[in-house]
Formats: structure tokens, sequence, C-alpha cells
């Protein structure tokens, strides 16, 4: 790639951006649609309202204009992006997304594929980017985290239907000769994916005299809520401890918590397992609910442009969800002040 070193072994974190859908749901909203209350979902959730993409708003709309508003504030044009990487589990086109994504961003030197690690997505996505750049292979990337996880949510569901919500969030990455990614840990385990799926069709249709074929599509987004809160008031702590002591840094020593938006619950959990102050931990859930790979960098954005995060704040930060998939980072913001 153009620009591209063999010498370049950092990765800094210059420019962020974010994307919400039109529509605003609220907690009462919900309630003349299915038994609940705004009382009942805020006490278990945290989350007060979600946003819910219109017909007319698809996935590659809302990863476009989170990646737009990343590459201003980067200060890049489009064409210098060598990398745009897709994490979604929602993609408009099950080949993928993110080369529609390339074409509206005007990113014509870029090669781009999406990524699927559900919840977990954005910040898998970041690390296998930030790979790229530091065996000195490309020099900018964009890191997108989007879902549109209304399309398969079955609004009948009080279980359920009260969590999700659709959004985008982008990073962008440059190769740098300091390091603003400390460390990074990954964790998938198959043999508990089944608490929380968005499972295959299993319909079997005709196809010639005795033959049949199964037919594609997608039943809507299944949940064991309890065990995948267990699994992440327990999975979290501990792999945040194994990268703070890996990189041997204290939790005194970080800034902000940055995690995946599941529930308030756990993240208060997470911050009361390594004494941060609550006001240390980065949520808006109670705005947006839970926009799978969206999440962090979204939450991460607003931070930034509100003047919360600043250049060389230091942020512990952690992604879980389905396959069951999780992991930790350790990031240090290097975009502007």
């Amino acid at each position: 790639m153009a620009g591209a070193s063999p010498h370049s072994r950092g990765v800094a974190l210059i420019g962020c951006g974010s994307a919400q859908a039109e529509q605003v749901i609220s907690n009462d909203q919900l309630g003349l649609r299915v038994e609940t209350s705004d009382e009942w979902i805020r006490t278990r959730t945290g989350i007060g309202s979600r946003r819910v993409s219109s017909p007319q708003e698809s996935l590659t709309d809302l990863a476009t204009k989170a990646g737009n508003s990343a590459l201003e504030m980067a200060g890049w044009s489009a064409d210098t992006l060598d990398l745009v990487l897709l994490a979604t589990s929602t993609p408009d086109d099950l080949f993928g997304s993110a080369p529609r994504v390339q074409a509206a961003l005007g990113a014509s030197h870029a090669v781009a594929f999406d990524l699927t690690a559900a919840c977990s997505g954005f910040l898998f996505a970041l690390v296998t980017a930030s790979q790229y750049l530091r065996t000195g292979a490309m020099r900018r990337v964009l890191v997108i985290g989007a879902d549109q996880l209304s399309r398969f949510v079955d609004w009948d569901d009080r279980r359920s239907c009260v969590l999700f919500g659709d959004g985008a969030g982008a990073l962008a990455l440059e190769a740098s000769d300091g390091d603003g990614l400390h460390g990074f840990l990954l964790h998938s385990d198959g043999t508990r994916g089944g608490v929380l799926n968005l499972p295959a069709l299993d319909t079997a249709a005709p196809l010639a005299g005795q033959a049949k074929h199964r037919q594609g599509g997608y039943r809507p987004i299944a949940m064991n809520g309890q065990e995948v809160y267990k699994f992440a008031v327990r999975e979290v702590p501990a792999i945040l401890q194994s990268l703070l002591d890996q990189c041997d840094i204290g939790p005194n020593e970080i800034d902000w918590l940055l995690l995946h938006q599941a529930n308030q619950r756990i993240l208060d959990a997470v911050a009361d397992r390594f004494s941060i102050p609550h006001e240390k931990v980065l949520s808006n859930l109670a705005h947006y609910g839970n926009t799978s790979a969206a999440t962090i960098p979204l939450v991460l954005d607003e931070a930034v442009r509100d003047g919360r995060i600043r250049r060389g704040h230091l942020l512990a930060s952690s992604g879980f969800g389905a396959g069951l998939s999780w992991g930790a980072a350790l990031l240090r913001w290097q975009g502007p002040a």
C-alpha cells in the first residue's frame, strides 16, 4: 500500500464518528405493544429509549455517515484509506456491505470487507486492523461498527425487544511510531453459544423430485438473558484483570472504562470489581439500548466530542456477546484534545 512503512509498528487512534437511526422509541411506546413499563425496563437494564431505523435507512447509510464523521475528525481524504473494515452482524447484503460503504465514502484505493463477531465485533475488528498497521502493510484504516438489530427483533417478545437499537460508530487508525493499543486479549467459547443466537431458518423446501433444499432466512434473536448476564459479569472483569496484569497497569491508571453497552448493571458491576468510580464508566445505554457492534465506538465518539475523553487518556475497553465471544483492549486516545 502506498505510504506504508515496514518500520511502523505502532497504532494511533486519531479520529472517531457515529450515526444514530432516525426514530426514537421510548419505553412507554414499547408498553403500547407489549406488556412492559418504563420502570420495569429501566430498573433491569438502564435503558430509557432506543433508536430504530426507518424503512428508508440502510445499514450502509449509517456506516457511511459514521465513517465520514471519523474521516473529518482525522483530517483525512477517503482516497488515502488502505482498508475499510466493517464489523456487523446485520449487513444489507449477506455477501458483505463493506464494499458498498467503501464506494459511498469514496475510498477508491481501499480494500473492504466485513467481520462478524456480534457485540464483540468492533473490538475484534479494531485488533484485526491493528495487525495490518503493525506489519507496515497498511498506513490508514477505518474501522466501523454498525448494526440494525431491529430487523431481527421479535417485537412481541418483551424479554428481548426492550434491549436492542440501531446505530453505527467509526474509528480512524493510523500507523505510528507511538502506540495507542497497549495490549489486547480475545476469547471465544462455542460450547456456550446457545444462550444468544440469531439462528438460520431450518425450513426444508422442495427442489426437484424427492430432493429438498434448506430455505434461506433467519429467525428472530433468541436469548437467555440470565445466562448472558452471568457470563458478562464473570468473564469481563476476568479478562480485563488479565490484560492489566499483562501490561503492568493498575486500575487506578485507567481514565475511562469503555465497555460494550448491554446492561447498566453489567457496567456498574465491572467498575465495582476494580473500585473504579461509576463516573469513570462511559455509558449512553439509556438513550440507545444495545446497538451491538456499534456500542463501543458510538459512546467513544460522544465522549470525545463532549470533552470527557482528552488526548492521552487511557481507556480500558471490553466487548462481549454472541458466540460466545469476548475481548479486552487498552487504548490510548491520540486524536483531538
